[in-house]
C-alpha cells in the first residue's frame, strides 16, 4: 500500500506550519548507503507524524507531490526530483512506555 499525500497537505495548508523538508534532503543524501535506516526518536508532541507524513508523501508512487513541495525548502535542492515518487519503506513504530 502507498498512501497519497492528504495528511501532509493537510499540514503544510495549516496556519502554523514550520517547514522541515530539508529532512527529506538528508534521507535521499544516505538512502545508498549504510545509513540509510533512520531513527527519528523525539519527545511527544515533537512533530514525529508529521515528518512522517511529509516522507510518504515525497516518497508515495501512490501520488503526485511535485506542486506541494515546489514552495517549500526542499525543492531549492538539487536532488528535489530525482528521488521525488520513489519507493520507500517507512517502518513507524510509537512504542508508549510506563515509568
Amino acid at each position: 500500500m502507498n498512501p497519497g499525500n492528504e495528511l501532509f497537505r493537510e499540514a503544510v495548508n495549516s496556519e502554523i506550519y514550520v517547514d522541515k523538508t530539508i529532512l527529506i534532503d538528508f534521507t535521499n543524501h544516505v538512502l545508498e548507503t549504510t545509513q540509510k535506516e533512520i531513527c527519528v526518536s523525539r519527545p511527544r508532541r515533537f512533530g514525529k507524524s508529521i515528518a512522517e507524513n511529509m516522507l510518504v508523501a515525497y516518497y508515495s508512487k501512490g501520488c503526485d507531490s511535485k506542486e506541494l513541495f515546489s514552495k517549500l525548502k526542499i525543492s531549492k535542492t538539487s536532488d528535489f526530483e530525482k528521488h521525488l515518487i520513489a519507493i520507500l519503506k517507512i517502518i513507524t513504530s510509537f512504542q508508549h512506555t510506563q515509568n
